[in-house]
């Protein structure tokens, strides 16, 4: 049947537009013509469903390893072992933590082949896998982008001091090191009275566009007590250790603590006694702590384990040569955790409490030697820490000044990004 002019006219503008809009590199709809409705093609729907599949995040629960958690994601059994090769210098087998994520992702053909990993070890860390070309993994741990961030806080005693720092806002590992620090010169419990002030300057750690990272650490603190001002600094020696000095470079560490496990209670002091259980007086070397079964121990100062076992009557035993010719004993322990030769770091766990050997019940028996002389460990008091000297007394007090700069720059609880 011939067509009507008119319809002739309008297929023949039609076709018009759309070779116009060909040569010009134009869509349908941009030429001003309706798109067309395709029907859905099938193997697109299976290639989008195969892509969004190929993404797998894992919460990691305790005791799960990184192969079992691979292999319960379907991973090939070839894949989890070149994968568990490639990650084992960064990551041992069970290093894994409980809410921890796993993230994976797989080829978009096939479920059981994988092609990457990441993990975030920590705020600042983040552990990668990646298949190369070849199909081999190689592995890394990357540092995520931070910016150092310094806080001040100020404040008054009202409760107890690790209330009233925490009600600041400072991080309770930054207030623990404070309270650390401060236990060797200040009595927590009668020197610090309701009224005294505070000023503590710590750091935070944020990404690039503020979100909070990580807490850091106390860096220096003014405490005005009734009696006297106590200014100390974090300080960072050449050689790595850190410690806590006066405005003199003194370090707050004492030689030697004299009680070398928290919440302790004495229950035999140092001198003439009677033996408990042999009944006859005798010279007690040492002072004994009451405490629980399996309170930790720690080395009373920074030395070398010079014995670490069963020493008759003693029982478990530990023993430490410090420097000025300071020795350390812990007896009638649970469980030693040292071995003879190693170097020990003041603080650390040493052993646990017990009632081995010759005890009525579980306690710590201390003793300190002078030269092999035993003497009373409430003596160590008297002995200061090390104080810096030359080039490390120069660089503490660079350090000193540059803090002082820092936080005049800061007003009551403002944050600034460190510029060091």
């Amino acid at each position: 049947m011939p067509q009507h002019p008119t319809h002739a006219l309008a297929l023949a503008l039609a076709l018009l537009i759309a070779l116009n809009a060909r040569a010009e590199g134009l869509g349908p709809a941009e030429a001003g013509l309706a798109k067309p409705v395709l029907a859905p093609d099938p193997q697109a729907e299976a290639e989008s469903e195969s892509h969004d599949a190929g993404q797998i995040v894992l919460t990691v629960s305790a005791g799960d390893t990184l192969a079992g958690l691979l292999a319960s994601a379907g991973i090939a059994p070839a894949d989890i072992a070149a994968a568990t090769a490639a990650l084992r210098p960064h990551l041992p087998p069970r290093a894994l933590r409980p809410g921890q994520e796993l993230a994976l992702e797989t080829d978009a053909a096939d479920a059981t082949r994988l092609m990457s990993l990441q993990l975030h070890l920590d705020p600042l860390r983040r552990l990668r896998l990646a298949r190369s070309a070849t199909g081999t993994f190689h592995g890394a741990i990357e540092t995520l982008p931070a910016v150092r961030h310094l806080v001040r806080a100020d404040g008054e005693i009202r409760a107890s001091l690790y209330a009233d720092l925490r009600a600041a806002g400072l991080p309770s590992a930054a207030i623990l090191s404070l309270i650390r620090g401060l236990s060797h010169t200040v009595d927590l419990q009668r020197d610090l009275r309701a009224g005294d002030r505070f000023t503590v300057l710590f750091e935070r750690f944020r990404s690039p566009d503020g979100a909070l990272l990580k807490e850091g650490s106390a860096l220096f603190l003014d405490l005005a007590l009734a009696d006297r001002r106590l200014r100390i600094w974090r300080h960072t020696r050449a050689d790595g250790t850190t410690d806590w000095f006066d405005e003199r470079g003194q370090s707050l560490r004492r030689a030697l603590l004299r009680t070398p496990l928290d919440g302790a209670r004495i229950t035999s002091g140092f001198g003439m006694r009677t033996h408990p259980i042999l009944g006859f007086d005798r010279h007690h070397r040492g002072v004994d702590f009451a405490a629980p079964a399996g309170t930790p121990v720690f080395a009373a100062g920074d030395g070398t384990v010079t014995f670490a076992g069963w020493r008759g009557d003693y029982g478990r035993t530990v023993m430490i040569r410090h420097a000025g010719g300071f020795d350390t004993l812990y007896a009638h322990l649970s469980a030693i955790t040292v071995r003879p030769g190693a170097r020990v770091r003041q603080g650390q766990v040493i052993g646990r409490v017990g009632s081995t050997g010759l005890a009525t019940g579980p306690h710590l028996h201390f003793e300190v030697h002078r030269n092999r002389v035993a003497i009373d460990p409430r003596a160590i008091r008297r002995l200061p820490g090390q104080r810096l000297e030359g080039t490390e007394l120069a660089r503490f007090h660079a350090h000193r000044a540059r803090t002082e700069a820092q936080l005049a720059a800061l007003a009551e609880q403002l944050e600034l990004a460190a510029a060091d």
